[in-house]
């Protein structure tokens, strides 16, 4: 009824105006003639400026600010257990070996993996192989690369560690436990450890997983178990000395210029064939790169154009410098360049460095014999990683399946939320492909409101696919007045108390005990 009368009074006032009421359409109909004709004609232009690239709004980026660290929001890093975390015992209940393949970040990963497996069986840690040889044709192992010594004593804690599986003495025999080997799932869950391979190692008194890559799932609903984790990779797992002196070189001649940035350049032969991205260059190099790809990677039909639209191909070094220069970035940066041999060569490299003269590596920052000698294969991985870590800011041209830059990004979060650049190449394709079909109107300004939803290294939610090794938030932080109380910081003296559980476990041992004191009266 409410309706009807409604109806009713909107037509008598019709009715009554007559000729008024036509004149009052007539002006409406003519406004929103003006108005959609004006829409129209600015979404035309739009168009015409900056293809799909969206408003035009102004967009700011203080290039000064990212030499300083990103804000953290009250958030700090912290590993240490915030609940009860009882010492390992002295009896376990067997030996974990495990053969860490692929390159120095992978394995990193997966040392860090076979800490908390130990852990979780309640097993004895064999000192991790490394698998050199497959990746690196490098023979330098753990002792080479790590500080065995500090590795063994950050993690008194958590796990008992061995250099190798003692000898056993038997029926007046010596006999070596080898280890009953197993092939662990991908990105197994703890149950696996916990029944199969703990079942093994109990019949067998040693199991050896290999190969031991992305082997333990990354995802565990254990605060506790992350910790570690982070305990192992940014605190237990610290390079040999001569590799951290030889780092901590090149950063003070880097440096003494100045601040510097580094850059993952990731534009080398295997990840190129990796990606399927071979149509920007020649013929020979596509036989190149396609030949490569048969050898190692499963058949898998790739389309330049459809992977490129996408965001799936590395940065070229051109993209960039183009990339660095919308942001306000000017050609005095100094950049230090972690990189392999560039596919292509000085063709690439040339836009790059015309944007951005002064490039550098380690063997152009120091020229010396013994740079050149302790750069080769693992140990010159190692310096390019303490080096991108310690610079001011960070740029990764490629994060999807490079460990390198995963693992730094995520060690750079835990280092102090230092500066990282990570391009949105999904959302920065269609810019070049524009630019790179004449529409170069509006290219900075495009380029510069993609950079501006990046996350610059601050603290943030980890969402899937990025890997607990890139983003340990907030598993690995606390805030010391937090809202949430299981963010708080722990106690400081929380090593304190560690080392009174540690040595109240010694003493009530009474063989640890005994052998103690034998220790003690051979040494006086």
């Amino acid at each position: 009824m409410r309706r009807s009368g409604l109806h009713r009074q909107h037509g008598k006032q019709g009715a009554g105006g007559g000729g008024g009421g036509a004149k009052g359409i007539y002006t409406k109909l003519t406004i929103a003639v003006v108005v959609l004709l004006i829409c129209t004609l600015s979404l035309l232009f739009s168009a015409t400026i900056g293809g799909n690239r969206g408003s035009l709004e102004p967009s700011e980026i203080n290039a000064e600010e990212l030499w300083e660290s990103a804000k953290s929001s009250g958030w700090r890093p912290s590993s240490a257990p915030r609940s009860d975390w009882p010492s390992p015992p002295r009896e376990t209940n067997g030996y974990l070996r495990v053969r860490c393949n692929g390159g120095l970040n992978q394995q990193r990963s997966a040392i860090c993996n076979a800490v908390l497996a130990a852990r979780i069986m309640n097993a004895t840690l064999v000192l991790p192989e490394l698998d050199a040889n497959s990746f690196w044709h490098d023979e330098s192992g753990f002792q080479g690369i790590y500080d065995v010594e500090h590795f063994i004593q950050t993690l008194k804690y958590d796990v008992q560690i061995v250099e190798s599986i003692p000898e056993i003495r038997k029926n007046g025999k010596t006999k070596k436990i080898k280890g009953y080997q197993l092939r662990p799932p991908r990105d197994a869950p703890i149950e696996w450890y916990t029944t199969v391979a703990l079942k093994k190692m109990q019949e067998h008194g040693a199991i050896y997983l290999t190969p031991f890559s992305h082997r333990l799932a990354e995802e565990i609903d254990n605060p506790e178990y992350q910790r570690l984790r982070c305990r192992v990779n940014y605190h237990a797992l610290r390079f040999k000395p001569n590799i951290m002196q030889l780092s901590e070189s090149i950063v003070d001649k880097l440096r003494a210029q100045g601040h510097f940035m580094s850059i993952h350049l990731r534009f080398e032969m295997d990840m190129l064939a990796f990606a399927g991205c071979v149509d920007i260059f020649n013929l020979e190099e596509q036989s190149i790169l396609k030949k490569y790809r048969k050898e190692n990677f499963a058949e898998k039909r790739l389309v330049y154009k459809e992977r490129r639209a996408i965001g799936k191909c590395p940065l070229t070094p051109e993209e960039v410098g183009l990339i660095l220069h919308a942001m306000g970035f000017d050609n005095s940066t100094r950049i230090y360049l972690a990189a392999g041999e560039l596919f292509g060569g000085e063709r690439f490299m040339k836009p790059f460095r015309d944007l951005f003269p002064r490039l550098e590596n380690h063997s152009s920052v120091d020229s010396s014999e013994e740079l050149v000698t302790n750069t080769q294969g693992l140990l010159g991985s190692a310096v390019d990683y303490m080096v991108c870590l310690l610079s001011n800011i960070f740029m990764p041209t490629y994060d999807g399946p490079s460990n390198f830059a995963n693992n730094l990004l995520g060690h750079r979060l835990y280092y102090g939320f230092r500066t990282t650049i990570r391009p949105d190449r999904k959302a920065l394709a269609p810019i070049f492909i524009d630019r790179e079909n004449g529409q170069t109107a509006g290219f900075e300004e495009a380029v510069r409101r993609v950079m501006l939803k990046t996350n610059f290294g601050g603290p943030h939610k980890r969402v899937s696919p990025e890997s607990f090794y890139t983003n340990s938030w907030p598993e690995c932080f606390c805030q010391v007045s937090p809202k949430n109380p299981a963010d708080k910081c722990p106690p400081d003296n929380v090593l304190e108390v560690l080392d009174s559980r540690l040595e109240n476990k010694v003493t009530s041992d009474p063989e640890t005990l005994a052998e103690k004191n034998s220790t003690s009266r051979t040494e006086r």
